[in-house]
């Protein structure tokens, strides 16, 4: 059985493959389409995951799309009329465009499947739906390790659902309980990520990494006034403060009132209130999920669960959930957003629909999340020569000695190597890494290799069998979900000058022996590098260590501020030439910025809108 996920028309569209119950192929549409968060439809990726399983159009069974949107402008329409007459003039000017996004977006799926995949082939009796939570559910348990698992999914909104509690067995989900909207933690979040001056549905990750530099000193302002939470973790907004149910805005005049100034302006100077800010919301988020897993443990009494949604990208409260204990085992998908929805689509069509038996993986069934475009040697040397690139063809053992010995020298190289990662994270397919030893590595890659904001966190790569040397977890965490302290013993103790610094000064003061990796408040977000999932890089870090004694290498998105993550070499090379990034491997091609053509540096500082 043959069956195709699709997620699109919100942010962040995918196409995923689904063959026998087996996730054969997964990928974003933004990674052919240099679009970032792309949600048209993802026609490159479907054409990709069809080729990645030498598939025709025809022998797809079912195409599954990942929510109803006649259920969504349900809740539009509806929630216009519950605020009317607030909100008309919006109204009026929105609804030709819900009309035909959602309304009509059956015959939109269907005209394009049509169009770009054949119009002999009947679509309409292949093309299901799924809701939106189940999708988010079903991605979060059946790939899991687990024969039985509590799931929470917890996001923006869906339909109506904005946080959900469901129930797996085997090849049986069931949605058990509901939070619906406008009450909505990720749509809380968002809201004071408005409201601090980033970019909804982009830059809530920047709130939760500039966290660390505040004190969450406006935790009871939110408590008292823009969240009610109960014992169970079950919560109620108060929406005299918010404007997304009706406006263009996330927060409105009450609000402003209320923290006591305007939104900061997008890309004006950070100041510690942010700060603060960010670490108030960051703590009642928190304080929710951990309520809500103990409400959970107690009302359904299983020892596993499964995360999924926006906010299960929220690593630091996911290491804080680990951390409790509330839960024997926690798995999280990945593609915990909506383009993991598309996953979630075609599995739950799988399992739900035609009752396909289910094999339980003991890792879990993601395959590490590898799950998007290679390239093989002729292929890469081709393109690379088409383009102009000049290369070091080498074997397998002088590529991991060549690499190692470049980032032990402290340079920042690009890794481009096998299946391109499938979710928001590079996990050491199409990552830039470096030394964390070095004290200047974190500044100098957000200033002028990612051309991001200072202040922005780098996460480690870490040998599996090494962690609890360095860092306070005895866990997985492949998809690097999960914050974890670095080891005692590992860490530099601060002097009473520099723990009296506030905000952006506490950059500066190195706080372990790997301080590339570790935050201000002596976390990190940890990836642990599998032999079994990624042989190379797991090869490569193990020479690392050979080479220094460290078994951790920095790894960040191969990717500047505002671009998708590089997909194929031509990618990779554009980002070398318009980087300082000064060392490039792709496949078994090595690429030394100094051997380039001048004439071919790109002005990359510019090149991609600000996220």
């Amino acid at each position: 059985m043959n069956i195709l996920g699709i997620s699109a028309y919100y942010h962040d569209a995918a196409a995923c493959l689904v063959v026998d119950g087996e996730i054969i192929a997964a990928v974003q549409e933004e990674r052919f389409t240099r679009k970032k968060h792309d949600s048209d439809f993802p026609v490159n990726a479907l054409q990709y995951c069809l080729a990645e399983a030498k598939l025709t159009p025809g022998a797809i069974d079912y195409v599954v799309f990942y929510d109803k949107p006649f259920l969504k402008f349900e809740r539009i329409f509806e929630t216009y009329l519950a605020f009317a007459p607030k909100g008309f003039s919006s109204f009026i000017t929105s609804l030709p465009v819900w009309i035909k996004d959602k309304l009509f977006q059956k015959s939109v799926i269907l005209n394009a499947l049509k169009e770009n995949f054949g119009n002999e082939i009947d679509w309409t009796e292949k093309l299901l739906f799924s809701e939106h939570h189940l999708s988010h559910a079903a991605s979060a348990f059946f790939p899991s390790p687990f024969e039985e698992a509590a799931v929470l999914t917890m996001d923006g909104v869906g339909e109506w659902a904005t946080t959900s509690l469901a129930v797996g067995h085997g090849n049986q989900l069931t949605v058990k309980n509901e939070i619906h909207f406008p009450h909505s933690l990720g749509l809380l979040y968002s809201a004071l990520t408005y409201y601090t001056g980033f970019k909804v549905n982009s830059g809530e990750y920047k709130v939760m990494g500039l966290a660390p530099y505040g004190e969450p000193r406006f935790v009871n302002l939110i408590k008292d006034n823009l969240i009610d939470i109960k014992e169970d973790g079950s919560f109620h907004l108060d929406m005299r403060y918010f404007n997304y149910c009706t406006g263009l805005t996330m927060t409105n005049e009450n609000f402003d009132k209320l923290f006591g100034a305007p939104p900061r302006k997008a890309e004006s100077t950070l100041t510690q209130r942010e700060m603060d800010i960010a670490a108030s919301i960051q703590a009642v988020t928190e304080e929710v999920v951990i309520k809500l897993a103990q409400g959970i443990r107690k009302s359904t009494g299983l020892k596993n669960l499964c995360l999924a949604g926006g906010v299960a990208l929220n690593c630091v409260a996911n290491g804080k959930l680990l951390r409790k204990g509330i839960f024997d085992n926690i798995w999280i998908q990945p593609a915990s957003g909506d383009a993991g929805g598309a996953i979630g689509a075609a599995l739950a069509a799988c399992y739900l629909m035609l009752h396909q038996p289910r094999k339980v993986d003991a890792s879990d069934s993601m395959k590490g999340a590898y799950l998007g475009p290679e390239f093989n040697q002729t292929d890469i040397e081709q393109r690379l020569v088409r383009i102009g690139a000049r290369f070091e063809k080498v074997t397998d053992a002088e590529l991991i000695n060549a690499t190692a010995q470049a980032l032990a020298d402290g340079k920042a190289v690009g890794w481009h190597q096998g299946r391109m990662e499938f979710g928001p994270r590079s996990l050491g397919a199409r990552s830039i890494i470096a030394d964390p030893r070095s004290a200047s590595v974190q500044k100098q890659l957000n200033l002028k290799v990612k051309y991001r904001e200072s202040f922005r966190p780098f996460a480690p790569s870490v040998l599996r069998e090494d962690v609890t040397e360095w860092f306070e977890i005895d866990a997985d965490s492949p998809y690097m979900l999960l914050v974890a302290d670095v080891a005692k013993g590992k860490q530099l103790e601060m002097t009473e000058d520099q723990k009296n610094l506030f905000g952006i000064d506490k950059l500066n003061v190195p706080r372990s022996q790997i301080p590339a990796i570790t935050h201000v408040d002596y976390s990190a977000r940890i990836q642990t590098v599998h032999k079994k999932t990624n042989p190379k890089y797991h090869a490569l870090i193990s020479k690392f260590k050979e080479l220094t004694g460290c078994p951790v290498v920095v790894n960040t998105s191969f990717n500047v501020r505002g671009e998708p993550i590089v997909c194929t070499p031509e990618d990779a090379f554009n980002c070398l030439m318009g980087t300082d990034i000064e060392f490039l491997t792709i496949g078994n091609c090595i690429l030394r910025k100094e051997d380039q053509d001048k004439s071919l540096i790109k002005d990359y500082k510019n090149a991609y809108t600000l996220d």
